[in-house]
């Protein structure tokens, strides 16, 4: 009888064990695309998906796909756990990416800071750097640096730079990479803003990158307290009135502002009047600062017909105030934050109303305590913090905000101008969901605008993507990712440097005119020819060691190689003219010359990257000129790779 009810709990618990192993199976397989409804076969169903949700596929990924599952490598993609070793050790030599924000502040100061650093202790005398000798100047200063350990700006960037071309091109994550450009060009922080620059990488890396496939609210509200967006859209110094605040704290502060003020004046002849004024300007400059309650409603949540009013930014405004940066060291932000912490303790500040939060502080001195008003909805006064933090939510749960996401992912994944109909489901959805990234994605996907021939192809890369889609489809290594940047910003998109906060536009009227289109041509030849330093690859290799007989053979066999699953019968037909032109790369270098085309100003590059970028052109003509004299005699491989710059550079390889 015992063994009898032993065997009987043991099937019991076999047979519970299956049926919730079923349901796992059941809630993870459960996605089903209807591709074949739309009269695509499994294949073309891979590439479409791969072009849309990765930087393009790599050689003989578009089987690997349907040897998987289509469904199931969706799936994978949302998960973002593939392992990738290979690009970890690729990334684990950029130190500096692996630093806090308060280690990049105290390694990376700005000119400014360095300089006070230095006079402070004795290095340097205060008005030398209004003398003539300013290369002793500069000596000094490099000398001060390399004795403290301090390293220049450009350094972090180019190695932020870096990082972002090998994660686009080498991640087996690629949805996880492709959602961290959507939601950083959605969240946009810009370098051309110093204030926010040093802060930008562990943004990217800390705040963006976590939370691409997580609820909507917690990228939201990472965003809004990020030193990077606080000095960005200039939240860090908004402030009302408080008067219910012990006075200490203010007092405090303003005895940091009056000894910068002694600071930089001088103590000599430094009377009342002076100390009055400076101190009439340093308060007038504070206040109540709208952008960033302007920029959440408009590009981060509602949408600019949102329904929100002037009204519902300025009360929106106050309900923000308040919310700074966590000082880092002695010189930058937040230094006189500094002095009150080590005066009266964070515990002290925290009974006060203060709150910190890794690099965030909400100073509660610089609230506005008053009662406040924004989209219908009461803030009693008094609310503190939390406020904040329940605006900010309201915001994300907000029915605008649902469709206005939606649209924006469905822009950036389906088409320039997305059926309403997908809209409606994503936003139904994102709301049914509580703002989930992976079920509103998990709604496009599976729906049949997805996959409907009208979208198929219709999407334009951006610079960036066309680069990345490049290298991939080539199966190159990149040695020197910087080189690649250097032809991505030649092309009209310098990364991480666009200034408005819109970020750069997600449609392909943006990108392509007709001196874009000779700049893509210009970069593919460039890169097939291998003249583009560090980045390269073995064309032969990827047709199985086998050499085209023809360049038209080559041209109909890479096309089908780098843009597989096509109808490439017109394609091929435009671009026969083209292969066997011994003139054609100076015709384009030619035509590229006589046109205007978008490019960032030399004076909006950092100096580091103005010298780099002037070698970088410096080496790419030299061997577009090699390329120029050797057309007339082209050899096998010459010929393979003019064939395959011209598939590059043609309209057809330019969509996605």
């Amino acid at each position: 009888m015992k063994l009898a009810i032993k065997i009987g709990s043991s099937c019991l618990l076999i047979f519970t064990s299956f049926i919730l192993l079923s349901s796992f199976h059941y809630n993870r397989s459960h996605i089903r695309f209807p591709y074949k409804e739309a009269g695509l076969t499994e294949h073309q169903a891979a590439a479409h998906l791969i072009s849309r949700l990765t930087y393009g596929a790599t050689p003989g990924q578009v089987d690997e796909v349907v040897s998987i599952g289509l469904e199931k490598w969706f799936q994978q993609q949302l998960d973002a756990s593939l392992p990738d070793d290979s690009l970890n050790e690729i990334l684990s030599s950029y130190k500096n990416l692996k630093l806090t924000n308060t280690e990049v502040v105290n390694t990376f100061p700005k000119p400014g800071q360095v300089l006070r650093m230095a006079i402070k202790e004795g290095v340097i005398e205060k008005d030398s750097a209004s003398k003539s000798d300013r290369k002793e100047y500069k000596d000094k200063i490099k000398a001060y640096m390399d004795q403290k350990g301090l390293k220049p700006e450009q350094e972090l960037f180019r190695e932020f730079i870096n990082q972002k071309i090998l994660r686009a091109a080498h991640t087996n994550n690629q949805l996880q990479e492709v959602l961290t450009d959507f939601w950083f060009n959605h969240f946009n922080v810009s370098i051309t803003k110093n204030d926010c620059a040093q802060f930008i990488p562990a943004y990217e890396r800390d705040i963006i990158r976590p939370n691409v496939l997580g609820k909507f609210e917690n990228i939201l509200l990472a965003t809004a307290k990020s030193p990077a967006m606080l000095l960005y859209l200039d939240n860090f110094n908004s402030s009302g009135p408080n008067t219910d605040v012990n006075a200490q704290g203010n007092a405090i502060i303003q005895q940091k502002i009056l000894a910068n003020i002694r600071e930089k004046m001088g103590n000599a002849n430094f009377q009342k009047a002076d100390i009055e004024k400076k101190l009439k300007q340093a308060k007038n400059a504070q206040g109540l600062n709208e952008n960033y309650a302007r920029e959440v409603m408009e590009l981060h949540t509602l949408g600019v017909d949102g329904g929100y009013t002037q009204q519902d930014v300025t009360q929106a405004a106050k309900v923000l105030t308040g919310w700074t940066v966590y000082p880092m060291d002695d010189y930058g932000f937040g230094s006189g934050y500094k002095k009150l912490i080590e005066k009266v303790g964070e515990y002290n500040l925290t009974e006060r109303g203060f709150v910190h939060d890794g690099d965030f502080l909400f100073a509660i001195n610089k609230h506005d305590n008053s009662e406040k008003h924004v989209l219908g909805k009461t803030f009693p006064a008094h609310g503190g913090y939390l406020e904040g933090v329940v605006l900010l939510k309201m915001l994300a749960h907000h029915p605008s905000t649902a469709n206005f996401i939606s649209k924006k992912l469905a822009i950036r994944f389906v088409s320039d101008n997305p059926p309403q109909s997908l809209i409606d489901k994503m936003a139904k959805t994102f709301i049914a969901k509580d703002g989930n990234i992976k079920q509103v994605l998990i709604t496009m996907v599976s729906s049949p605008e997805f996959w409907s021939q009208d979208v198929i192809r219709e999407k334009t890369k951006s610079p960036f993507e066309l680069a990345i889609s490049t290298v991939r489809s080539l199966n190159a290594t990149i040695k020197f990712p910087f080189q690649l940047n250097y032809w991505i910003t030649k092309m009209g998109q310098q990364m991480y440097y666009y200034q408005a906060p819109t970020g750069f536009p997600d449609k392909g009227q943006y990108w392509i005119n007709t001196g874009s289109l000779l700049n893509r041509m210009n970069f593919g030849l460039a890169v097939s020819s291998q003249r583009i330093q560090g980045i390269t690859f073995n064309l032969a290799a990827l047709n199985n060691q086998h050499e085209p007989e023809s360049a038209e053979a080559g041209l109909l066999t890479y096309s089908k190689l780098m843009m597989p699953e096509r109808n490439l019968d017109q394609t091929v037909q435009r671009l026969r003219p083209l292969i066997n032109d011994p003139n054609l790369v100076k015709k384009v270098n030619e035509a590229a010359s006589k046109t205007t085309i978008a490019q960032v100003s030399e004076d909006s590059m950092m100096e580091g990257h103005r010298k780099k970028a002037k070698q970088d052109y410096s080496l790419t003509n030299e061997n577009h000129t090699y390329a120029i004299q050797t057309q007339s005699m082209l050899t096998n491989n010459q010929m393979l790779s003019q064939v395959v710059g011209i598939i590059i550079g043609s309209p057809e390889f330019q969509r996605k």
